[in-house]
């Protein structure tokens, strides 16, 4: 922590425990209003070109990833950095007052619930690291307006459901979310439920449609040629019986002719006519 009012807070690698006191953060009132450093402390000086107040001393900070050393510290540089403890329960919602708030690393606790919703009025916010806790739910939609935002780690938790594709969410790697086994979609290769297609025919399933086609096309021929040969028999024996004229006799001739040449193909049964 750096000055009477602390624009770096840095209680990292520890063995801090227990649920993230709220008015821990609610104390922080030069990260929420965003002074402008009106109240210049004696470590501070003033650059003669751009007439900023930075800080003499150097702190080294994790961010982005990395450990970096500051030399001189803007005044509008602030920072939290809790990483490296055993802090558990909620992320405390109020942390979304500290609306001048550029770098969060809240990475390697054990922070569970879901990821605040007031996350997202952090509109100043470059830098956001929950990364290694135990947070699950949904990822908040507001990080998407976070328009300053270039570096994102959310790997190693709970979370579940789609990654969503607004704004700024969009434009982070694979390495910002996995590890997480209940999330899916893009950038990550596990497809959501409801991106599945549905499987395309296969060409057995057609084979199998098209022999049933066929089968009920050749049966419905089968019957068209036995009510023929009933038709035939019936009209025989009553011309036989009724000594119809001799037309008559050689279309039943013909009939009887054309159904046993039908009948001699292979698979088919011959029929014999027995006449009186």
């Amino acid at each position: 922590m750096v000055g009477n009012s602390p624009r770096i807070e840095d209680l990292s690698n520890n063995n801090f425990g227990g649920p993230l006191p709220a008015n821990l953060v609610m104390n922080l009132k030069s990260m929420m209003n965003g002074e402008d450093g009106q109240n210049k402390s004696l470590y501070m000086t003033q650059s003669p070109s751009s007439r900023a107040w930075s800080y003499e001393n150097s702190v080294t900070v994790r961010m982005k990833g990395l450990e970096i050393q500051l030399v001189k510290i803007l005044t509008i540089f602030t920072t939290i950095d809790l990483s490296n403890n055993s802090f558990h329960g909620d992320i405390p919602g109020v942390i979304g007052h500290l609306k001048s708030l550029i770098g969060l690393n809240l990475s390697h606790n054990k922070f569970a619930g879901s990821i605040p919703l007031t996350l997202g009025n952090l509109t100043n916010l470059e830098w956001l690291d929950l990364s290694s806790n135990k947070l699950s739910g949904k990822i908040p939609r507001k990080l998407g307006d976070l328009t300053f935002l270039g570096y994102l780690n959310l790997s190693k938790n709970q979370l579940t459901d789609r990654i969503p594709q607004d704004q700024q969410l969009s434009t982070f790697s694979n390495d910002s979310f996995n590890e997480n086994p209940g999330l899916c979609g893009t950038p990550l290769s596990k497809a959501c439920p409801s991106d599945a297609q549905p499987p395309s025919p296969s060409s057995s399933s057609i084979f199998d449609h098209e022999g049933h086609e066929n089968w009920f096309k050749q049966k419905a021929v089968w019957i068209g040629y036995a009510s023929g040969i009933v038709i035939g028999i019936s009209i025989a024996y009553i011309a036989f019986e009724t000594r119809r004229p001799k037309w008559l006799m050689q279309g039943v001739r013909m009939l009887e002719r054309r159904a046993a040449e039908w009948m001699e193909k292979p698979k088919r049964k011959a029929i014999k006519f027995f006449r009186k």
